[in-house]
């Protein structure tokens, strides 16, 4: 085996306000009980639905985080505080707007002891390896983004990092020029032309994941918890045209969209079983922020195919990355108008139903499904039929979801039971005064 370079034990993560853990309240954990080791040689991923605590992993992983549990070891060693053999390449680029590309580069090495000249041969060095010749001299203003990009890797690269890390470094590019970049930093990575001896790259693609990793860790959401290790591909399957990339896509896809399954469950009998972690009980149900519209429009295109569409190509035909589809996907799971099933997503008869009826009766199907299966909703129409003015502040609401969750997340929680109760004529909203009234008492 490898060298482990990096190797988090039992870590967890809870954020409060202030830093602090009110008492007799249930905090929000990000992540938890997190066992993970990065060896020499690897290029591991963390993949993983928005609320899995990726990013926060990668800056734990990092040193720019604490955690609140646990411990992290670089060689053994535990770390307290920024990892200095490590460096990372963020997803807005970070680059100094009034220096030049030269000078961005540069700054990467302001803390090491090295004369001028060191400095600038080895700026000049990672310039060169990037493919920057040529704009040393130029401002970021006048870069592409994927050229910004470049910069952000020659800067992490020209310190000479036995780590490098990627927080989403493609996501802020467009198609092509992802597709290159990416292209470029493997054939950096397999021939030995960078001094890394480990990659960690956090994504959302599950594209980039399985075409560019030795090995996937899947994490779960709300908490993050990871859920399973599956190995990459050998290097010649990793093609998109290549029945193993196909298959592999699928089965992520699979756990990905089974949140509450047991992993070993969902792969292949012949399949050796990787490492897998144990499911997370969940006190509260997590609303997926997504519109109404979007839900419907989701809906009446599987209906359009058939009532049974395949997730992965249905993400590539929208073009949507699963930050963006998997809530679509939660969402209509929730309300039960679609079961996500062995990679693709199913219409109940309900959601056949909510498909092909009219606007008024649309609506009666989503109000109904809404207060069958959405525990906020239930909560706040329970809360509002018990006051005797059929009136409450959204305080009142508030202080019950900062029980489980983040301030801000509370509220993103709140505004999204508002919108859904609004469309299905649940109860009003007066968002000048923060007040909950139900609008006919008596017939609710």
């Amino acid at each position: 085996m490898s060298e482990v370079l990096l190797e988090t034990r039992n870590v967890k993560k809870i954020y409060d306000k202030d830093g602090k853990r009110p008492r007799g309240v249930l905090s929000p954990v990000v992540l938890d009980d997190i066992n993970l080791q990065i060896a020499a040689g690897e290029f591991v991923t963390l993949l993983g639905p928005s609320g899995s605590g990726k990013s926060t992993l990668l800056r734990i992983l990092a040193g720019l985080l604490r955690p609140t549990e646990g411990e992290v070891l670089f060689k053994g060693v535990p770390q307290h505080g920024p990892n200095p053999h490590l460096a990372i390449v963020f997803q807005s680029f970070a680059l100094f707007p009034w220096l030049t590309v030269l000078q961005n580069v540069e700054i990467g090495m302001e803390a090491l002891e090295l004369t001028r000249t060191q400095r600038l041969k080895k700026a000049l060095a990672a310039i060169d390896t990037i493919g920057l010749d040529g704009f040393e001299d130029a401002y970021p203003k006048e870069l592409s983004g994927g050229m910004r990009q470049r910069v952000g890797f020659a800067r992490a690269l020209v310190v000479e990092p036995e780590m490098l890390f990627m927080d989403e470094p493609f996501s802020a590019l467009d198609v092509l020029t992802a597709a290159n970049l990416r292209k470029e930093l493997l054939g950096l990575w397999r021939s030995h032309g960078m001094p890394t001896r480990a990659i960690v790259m956090v994504t959302h693609n599950i594209d980039d994941a399985v075409q560019m990793a030795d090995r996937i860790v899947v994490l779960g959401a709300n908490p993050g918890i990871i859920r399973v290790e599956l190995p990459g591909l050998p290097l010649e399957q990793r093609t998109a045209t290549s029945e193993g990339h196909t298959n592999l896509v699928d089965l992520i896809y699979r756990i990905m969209t089974s949140p509450h399954e047991d992993v070993a469950n969902l792969l292949p009998t012949h399949a050796p079983k990787p490492k897998t972690g144990e499911l997370a009980a969940r006190p509260y149900q997590v609303l997926p922020h997504v519109g109404i519209g979007d839900v419907t429009g989701l809906i009446e295109l599987v209906h359009a195919r058939g009532g049974r569409e395949d997730l992965y190509q249905l993400g590539r035909q929208l073009q949507l990355e699963i930050d963006d589809l998997f809530p679509l996907v939660d969402a209509a799971d929730l309300l039960d108008l679609a079961d996500a099933a062995e990679g693709d997503l199913v219409l109940t008869e309900q959601g056949k139903r909510f498909a092909e009826a009219g606007v008024l009766e649309e609506k009666q199907i989503f109000r109904d499904q809404a207060l069958a299966r959405v525990s906020l909703i239930q909560r706040i129409m329970r809360d509002l039929r018990a006051d005797p003015e059929h009136t409450l502040p959204e305080e009142h609401f508030l202080k019950l979801l900062k029980e489980h969750f983040s301030e801000d997340e509370a509220w993103a929680q709140l505004e999204t039971a508002i919108n859904w109760g609004r469309y299905a004529e649940l109860f009003a909203y007066q968002e000048e005064q923060g007040v909950f009234r139900l609008e006919e008492p008596e017939a609710s």
